[in-house]
């Protein structure tokens, strides 16, 4: 992979640090009264999600990373952790339960998803923004109970919980937001 000089560095430039690819998320050229310019940037781990940051002298040159993003698929789940489809090649990856359990809460299988390779190799993916789901259990809502804001616990078919309006019943669809976890709107089919 080609270097990537100082003069480069910008916000989503995607780099190479001891052996593994960040995402530079922040960058400020500083201009110092005397001696030489320096790069300050803030870059983000795309194996680890840590942060790290760094002090390039203007000049210096940083590995870039082959990075590639791709329309995908989830599969399924099993012992291994979660198996994704590449749209293009028609190819199965998976990913450590670790890697990814926190984003795969609201993931329906067949769900569309996007991929993030380094070399060739799937190292993250991120779920879709929304997602539609039915309720398969809620309490009934109390009568009487018309105040503004009123919410109660509602199971989604992935098993995951969320807060919903009372006029929400079981059997019902919702849009979720996948980020989040919260209630966006009923959908009605």
């Amino acid at each position: 992979m080609p270097s990537i000089n100082t003069s480069d560095f910008r916000k989503g430039c995607k780099v190479i640090i001891d052996g593994d690819p960040y995402d530079m998320i922040e960058c400020n050229f500083v201009k110092p009264g005397k001696g030489q310019a320096l790069y300050k940037t803030r870059l983000r781990s795309l194996t680890k999600g840590t942060i790290l940051d760094r002090t390039f002298k203007s000049g210096d040159s940083v590995e870039g990373a082959d990075i590639r993003y791709g329309k995908g698929q989830y599969l399924y789940r099993d012992a291994n952790g979660f198996t994704f489809m590449d749209n293009e090649s028609f190819e199965q990856y998976t990913l450590p339960t670790e890697a990814c359990e926190e984003k795969t809460t609201f993931l329906q299988e067949n769900a569309p998803v996007e991929l993030l390779f380094w070399n060739e190799q799937l190292i993250d993916m991120t779920p879709p923004a929304h997602v539609v789901m039915e309720i398969t259990y809620t309490e009934p809502a109390a009568r009487g109970n018309t105040a503004t804001n009123v919410t109660k616990p509602a199971t989604v078919e992935t098993g995951a919980e969320v807060q919903v309006p009372a006029f929400i019943n079981q059997g019902d669809k919702i849009k979720i937001d996948a980020e989040t976890g919260k209630y966006v709107e009923r959908v009605n089919t």
